[in-house]
């Protein structure tokens, strides 16, 4: 954590000063996991040590899995059913990787949530944000490939509805489909390249992942009250922090146990809860499901993507002025791909001088309406695109857009924030110590 005084590792025998002289790893690794923490973290900082197990637990039996998957479209369903039948544990494996990545993207959206409510993505975290989006694409990306590798009814017409968008982007879109392809449509030298890709993105995902931890540990971990770690001498970080280990290492454990209780559970009685019982068929071209659906995760921006049809007066606008060069479908990708892009500029759209959304009481009531919409979309998407639920997928995607667009900036503006405590240590003792600070001042009323 640059310029927080803490204590380095010192080797000291003569075999550890011949390593570290060298190759400074245990050095490394004891500067990380005793890293000076803000002592105020709450249980919503949890989620880091749940995405790291899910991202070893995807490549271990990712890695196990694709020793016995056959990526050919005459092969894959089949391999499939040898994995659950014969394999020693293949069920399980399968299951575990399943259900791994419904894990994965429910942590990683409480984590972007507490990062936007409590203002990590704010200066000088900027980059930290910015790299969690990029693996939090890649994940998508990869989960949508992984999704096609069974081979069934739904990985085959979903590969099919999610690569035609690229179709939609105009002069380029259908020489990019071809080229993600491999041909005219999807067939084997798709499932080749999507198994390929599947297979390496994690490994891509893991090294962000290391760049994403190296930037907030340059920068310091943000806390509730968005109030800074004082530099200003030891002693005083010394009352702002905790060494991550033990102290935040026990805890994150603690909560990883509790969340895998849970995880086994659901993968022990109701592996196939989240899954769609269509892509227990073989794949067949000839034959389209009543109603394709992705996976949960993809549900809210698949609820975006189909909002903007040809009868929304923006999207009419938008084909006048552009001379019918973006039409309805095209739309629809830009306002799915943009309404990742608009969270991404989050440093920049929020304006308010505060960063933790503790002390922001305007902020506080749109933020949340903010989460209660991002349910909804997720419940939309899984509806059929007619009755209300077009209406109800334009509503969301408006406020979506509005939040992030019209509401941070204008909060920055319009808003009064209230007091926030001077230090980490005030902060600490309002909620869990003594009623007064060392300095003999009032501690802060806990907002929350």
């Amino acid at each position: 954590m640059s310029g927080i005084p803490h204590d380095h590792y010192e080797p000291k025998s003569g075999g550890e000063k011949w390593i570290h002289s060298r190759l400074p790893i245990v050095g490394l690794i004891y500067d990380t996991i005793m890293i000076p923490t803000p002592k105020n973290l709450n249980w919503m900082w949890i989620w880091g040590i749940v995405l790291t197990f899910c991202l070893a637990l995807q490549i271990i039996t990712g890695i196990v899995l694709a020793m016995h998957y056959t990526p050919h479209v005459d092969l894959a369903f089949g391999s499939i059913e040898h994995i659950m039948r014969n394999v020693n544990g293949g069920a399980v494996l399968r299951y575990l990787h399943m259900n791994g990545a419904s894990l994965f993207f429910v942590a990683v959206y409480l984590h972007i949530f507490r990062g936007l409510y409590y203002g990590s993505y704010k200066a000088p975290r900027e980059i930290t944000w910015i790299i969690g989006m990029l693996i939090y694409l890649l994940m998508m990306g990869t989960a949508f490939m992984g999704y096609v590798l069974p081979w069934g009814q739904m990985s085959f017409w979903g590969a099919t509805v999610i690569t035609g968008l690229f179709g939609a982007i105009p002069f380029i879109g259908e020489s990019i489909q071809t080229w993600l392809l491999g041909g005219p449509a999807v067939d084997n030298a798709t499932l080749n390249r999507f198994f390929s890709l599947h297979y390496l993105l994690p490994f891509v995902i893991a090294g962000l992942v290391i760049v994403h931890i190296w930037a907030f540990h340059t920068t310091g971990n943000n806390n509730p009250t968005g109030v800074e770690v004082r530099r200003t001498s030891k002693a005083d970080a010394e009352k702002d922090t905790l060494p991550f280990w033990p102290y935040f290492v026990i805890k994150d454990l603690f909560a990883l146990a509790v969340i895998l209780v849970v995880f086994f559970a659901v993968v022990g009685f109701m592996p196939n809860y989240l899954g769609h019982p269509d892509n227990y068929i073989e794949a067949n071209p000839l034959a389209t499901p009543a109603h394709i659906v992705p996976e949960w995760y993809f549900l809210p921006f698949y609820a975006i993507l189909r909002a903007f049809d040809t009868e929304v007066w923006l999207v009419i606008a938008v084909n006048f002025l552009t001379g019918g060069i973006i039409d309805a479908k095209f739309f629809g990708v830009l306002a799915m791909f943009g309404a990742i892009l608009v969270m991404a500029l989050a440093p920049w759209l929020d304006t308010s001088s505060v960063r933790s959304g503790r002390y922001r009481p305007m902020f506080k009531m749109w933020f949340w309406v903010f989460v209660v919409n991002f349910v909804v979309l997720t419940w939309v998407g899984a509806m059929p695109a007619e009755g209300i639920y077009p209406y109800i997928a334009l509503i969301g995607s408006t406020y979506w857009f509005a939040y992030f667009l019209v509401i941070l900036p204008l909060l920055g503006v319009l808003e009064k924030p209230l007091p926030q405590p001077e230090t980490i240590e005030e902060d600490f003792k309002a909620h869990y110590g003594k009623s007064s600070t060392t300095d003999g001042a009032p501690a802060a009323t806990p907002a929350e």
